[in-house]
């Protein structure tokens, strides 16, 4: 019943390690073909893609390829079919020597996945070599009276085929004496014996000649001969004897060449020639027959080429003593290699990723590392690190295979590139290691907003500034690279007093220059908050703003506003305001008159004002507060100072240039309301200067200077067509009109007469024509007409007779008397003089003439003025004087009457002048 338990423990073991290689097989992507040796280059070995589950298009786009480890490639991935096809025609027997199972062992790796897929390729046997000896002929002595059923050991064939096709059989040709036996070895071998079947006679046959074939199993079957020659000897009695039935060797791998491994010893008890034996190796394989030689005579094992444990770790021979006679012995030499650390680890890099995303999961495989050590037991063991503190971490995947991952979130900005170093460390000692350095990048991912250079910016921008002007420079960085880290520049939405916001600045999208697009005014802007967005060129792209603040610096470009005193008309100054403030003559020093009041636009100092008095009537009677502006009396008013007092205040900012105003107040010093108005009422009543600025006056000036041109050429033109006129009518008419004028008192000029005598008056006008008058100096008045007649005689009119004007004495004294007056004058600006002279009056005032005298004389002159001026002013004097004579010696308005007597030498000449033309007149 326990041999029952324990049989079905062992099948369940054996089932459980077969469904764990299964488990094993699937999870690592293991595939196991087989194909058979010898097969052309480019042969179909097996479907990878189809087994793997690849897709032809994923084959392809992931980089699907067979790794390399440096040495020979016997197998091709078809990259079109995902075939595994034969790189090269593969021989199993020098493959796989002395291996029963020939494999071949791959990796494919799939790069877009990092994973590896092992494939085991099994190469089969094919009849392809027939059994062969080493020697083709062998000689064997044999003395004759050696007993029948004595064995000696032949040479073994060799046949490098395995299974079937190895060496199966052995068969003796030759003479009935002698037949062949097969001894099975430890190994399964088969060790070929010839046996003796008859008694020898030396006599009978000195030689024998057999032939021994070997024969393998394949199909057709393949053999190999050797010829045996049997010599037959005279009697020899002892056959060599070794000390040792086997001899063991351990040999260390790194034992230099020519070392003596072991020395074997055979004794023979014969003497002379039967005594002396020698050596020869009778089995041994064609590699240990590269590396080791037998000394025949001494039998020393000799190493003639270095021992390497990994390619070969233990090796056995035979070794024959025989004698003169023929007799022989045989043993066995066991050379066990043992290992040295002389091989370091050798890593090779499978895949590996140049680039890697820095958003990455933890986890993601960087690089795929095979690592191995030739060497065994702990000089073969490996254990591999990376040699940095760096985010990865190093994972045995299987057997060799290890895998470089992501231990954690990888950031560009703080580590662009990394150098992995991965160090493998044998167990040896001492210890020999290897690394391998793998170069990563690491790619960008937009992950950084960009970010200002300060947490806000301000700036101060002078008023008045030029459009265009820079205000200011923002700066923000990307932690990115590429376009991830190009940053550009743009204003937020905003308004600023209803407009919008970019019609006052702007910014430049690739420097961050902010321009102010207008000229900036403090009194309507003084501050201006914006927000300025920085976005990166990633996509989706990442922004941050920053907020700016522009402050509008003021600049003195405000005078100063006076509110009071109110505005008024302007003074003469051009500049300033008028106002009336009521002082009491009686208002003792410091008592306040009136408050100069005024505003500045600007801020800061540029509106800091300060008031000073700049012109006064009476410099010390007022003063005026620094900064205040009150107006005060400084002393008590005085009887005689002014009435009326006028100041001009002046109103300064403390600005750079300093701009200042002007205000003008008129302080009338009464003791009551009444007394300023009366006040105020004379000065509305005085003549007031014209007040205007210069260039009003020089337009008018002009414009006056141009008029009066143009007149005066009217005037001349229309002069020269009275002047012919005259002359018509002057012809036409003689010379009776004036014969109530002697005509020693004319001239003729181009037919027009006129007095010889020239009067001058005076005349003062002013805007008002109720205080103008003519005032005429007794100097002024000269004798150009005859002497009036006496009061009580009629003057003859014009046109009457003349003789009775001849009838007045010439010599008796005159007084001649004009009087003269004006009713109504147009307003003239200024005070102007008029001179008549000869009675030709070339003034444009509008003037009445009114004589009231009653002199003949009186009205000659007036009828003479009529006539040759054609006034019609002095039309109007002969119906004025007409009334007048009517009512004698009453006129039209108020005259002075200017007289004067006749000097005598006056009237002596006049006398003889008369005697003259009298007597001319009647001749």
């Amino acid at each position: 019943m326990s041999t029952v338990g324990r049989r079905w423990g062992r099948w369940e073991r054996a089932l459980l390690w077969t469904v764990l290689v299964a488990v094993w097989d699937a999870a690592w992507g293991q595939l196991r073909y087989s194909v058979p040796e010898e097969l052309p280059k480019g042969s179909f070995v097996g479907d990878v893609a189809k087994d793997l589950g690849l897709e032809l298009p994923a084959l392809r786009d992931s980089g699907v390829r067979i790794l390399d480890r440096g040495r020979t490639q016997y197998f091709a991935l078809h990259g079109k079919t995902g075939h595994l096809v034969t790189a090269e025609r593969i021989d199993r027997e020098q493959l796989c020597e002395s291996v029963r199972q020939c494999v071949l062992r791959c990796e494919v790796i799939v790069e877009g996945e990092m994973q590896i897929y092992k494939i085991e390729v099994e190469i089969t046997d094919i009849n392809d070599n027939a059994p062969s000896f080493r020697q083709a002929e062998k000689e064997l002595r044999m003395s004759e009276t050696t007993a029948p059923g004595s064995r000696f050991l032949l040479a073994e064939a060799h046949d490098p085929d395995s299974g079937p096709n190895s060496l199966q059989r052995y068969e003796l040709n030759g003479d009935e004496h002698f037949s062949l036996a097969v001894q099975a070895g430890p190994g399964g071998d088969q060790r070929p014996e010839l046996v003796l079947a008859k008694a020898l006679d030396r006599e009978e046959a000195a030689f024998y000649e057999l032939v021994l074939r070997a024969s393998d199993g394949g199909e057709p079957a393949r053999t190999g001969t050797a010829r045996i020659r049997v010599a037959v000897l005279d009697a020899n009695d002892n056959a060599p004897v070794f000390s040792q039935a086997e001899y063991t060797v351990r040999v260390s791998e790194n034992v230099p060449v020519g070392s003596v491994l072991v020395a074997v010893t055979a004794l023979d008890a014969d003497e002379g020639l039967n005594g002396h034996v020698k050596y020869s190796l009778t089995k041994i394989t064609e590699k240990a027959s590269k590396i080791f030689q037998l000394d025949s005579e001494t039998g020393r094992l000799t190493l003639v080429q270095s021992l390497d444990f990994e390619e070969g770790d233990s090796y056995e021979v035979k070794v024959q003593a025989y004698d003169g006679g023929g007799l022989f012995d045989t043993t066995s030499v066991a050379i066990t290699v043992t290992d040295v650390n002389d091989n370091a680890p050798e890593m090779t890099v499978s895949s590996a990723l140049s680039e890697i995303s820095e958003d990455a999961q933890p986890g993601t495989v960087v690089a795929l590392l095979h690592v191995q050590d030739r060497d065994s037991g702990a000089n073969g063991e490996v254990r591999c690190s990376i040699v940095e503190t760096l985010p990865f971490l190093l994972e045995k995947s299987f057997e060799d295979y290890y895998r470089v991952v992501t231990a954690g979130e990888l950031d560009r900005e703080n580590m662009s590139e990394y150098n992995l170093t991965v160090r493998a460390v044998d167990g040896g000692s001492p210890a020999l290691q290897s690394s391998a350095v793998l170069a990563l990048r690491v790619l960008d991912v937009n992950d950084n907003a960009p970010m200002f250079a300060e947490e806000r910016y301000s700036a101060r921008l002078a008023e008045n500034n030029a459009a265009g002007a820079l205000v200011l420079t923002v700066r923000a960085t990307d932690a990115d690279w590429g376009q991830n880290a190009r940053v550009r520049y743009r204003l937020s939405e905003g308004r600023v007093r209803g407009a919008p916001l970019s019609s006052y600045v702007s910014v430049q999208a690739e420097t961050g220059a902010l321009y102010a697009l207008r000229s900036f005014d403090y009194e309507e802007v003084r501050e201006v908050r914006l927000w300025v967005w920085a976005e990166d060129g990633g996509s989706p792209s990442l922004s941050s703003n920053v907020s700016v603040r522009l402050e509008i610096v003021d600049e003195n470009d405000n005078a100063p506003q006076v509110l009071y005193p109110p505005p008024g008309a302007p003074s003469v100054a051009g500049s300033g305001w008028a106002g009336v403030e009521l002082a009491p003559r009686s208002a003792e020093p410091g008592a306040l008159v009136a408050k100069v009041v005024a505003v500045d636009a600007d801020a800061g100092q540029n509106a800091w004002l300060s008031y000073e008095l700049a012109k006064a009537t009476e410099p010390g009677l007022f003063r005026v507060g620094l900064h205040s502006g009150e107006v005060r009396t400084a002393r008590f008013p005085l009887a005689r100072d002014a009435s009326r007092q006028s100041l001009v205040v002046v109103v300064k900012d403390h600005g750079r240039p300093a701009l200042s105003a002007t205000a003008t107040l008129t302080v009338v010093l009464a003791e009551s309301v009444a007394e300023l108005l009366l006040e105020l009422g004379s000065a509305a009543a005085a003549p007031s200067e014209p007040a205007g600025s210069l260039t009003r006056w020089l337009v008018l000036a002009v414009a006056a200077v141009s008029c009066l041109f143009f007149a005066f050429l009217l005037l001349l033109l229309v002069l020269r067509l009275r002047r012919w006129r005259r002359s018509q009518l002057l012809a036409a008419s003689g010379s009776a009109a004036l014969r109530g004028v002697p005509a020693s008192h004319f001239v003729g000029i181009d037919g027009v007469r006129a007095f010889l005598h020239s009067y001058s008056h005076e005349m003062s006008l002013t805007a008002d024509s109720r205080k103008s008058h003519l005032r005429l100096s007794s100097g002024s008045c000269c004798d150009t007409l005859p002497a009036r007649p006496p009061p009580d005689e009629p003057a003859p009119l014009l046109g009457e007779d003349l003789a009775a004007s001849r009838s007045v004495d010439p010599v008796a004294p005159t007084n001649v008397c004009y009087k003269t007056c004006y009713s109504s004058c147009v307003w003239s600006p200024g005070r102007f003089f008029l001179y008549v002279d000869r009675i030709l009056w070339y003034s444009s005032l509008k003037a009445e003439l009114c004589i009231s005298d009653p002199l003949k004389h009186g009205y000659h002159t007036a009828a003479v003025a009529s006539r040759r001026l054609r006034v019609p002013l002095l039309a109007d004097a002969k119906r004025r004087w007409s009334i007048n004579r009517s009512r004698r010696h009453s006129s039209v308005l108020p005259c002075r009457l200017l007289c004067r007597p006749e000097p005598a030498t006056a009237a002596a000449e006049r006398a003889a002048k008369a005697g003259g033309g009298t007597g001319s007149s009647g001749a």
